[in-house]
């Protein structure tokens, strides 16, 4: 199967999607995922998407442990 479609989303965005990350400073790179920092909408790059979804997804488990730890204290 041919993919002559793809990019074509970038292809509308100034610079095809290309600037300065705002989290890690790298310059002329995709900054395409629209994520949440310190309140404000932000696009970052690929890169620092992933780390932001891990960080949360480590903070989440700690987060749930003492919620788990409490309910077999009030049984």
């Amino acid at each position: 199967m041919s993919k002559n479609h793809r990019g074509t989303g970038l292809r509308a965005l100034p610079a095809h999607g290309r600037g300065v990350c705002p989290i890690c400073k790298k310059s002329d790179i995709k900054v395409i995922y629209e994520v949440e920092v310190d309140g404000q909408k932000v696009k970052v790059c690929k890169y620092c998407n992933a780390a932001l979804k891990n960080k949360a997804k480590k903070a989440a488990p700690a987060k749930a442990a003492p919620a788990a730890a409490a309910e077999p204290a009030a049984q």
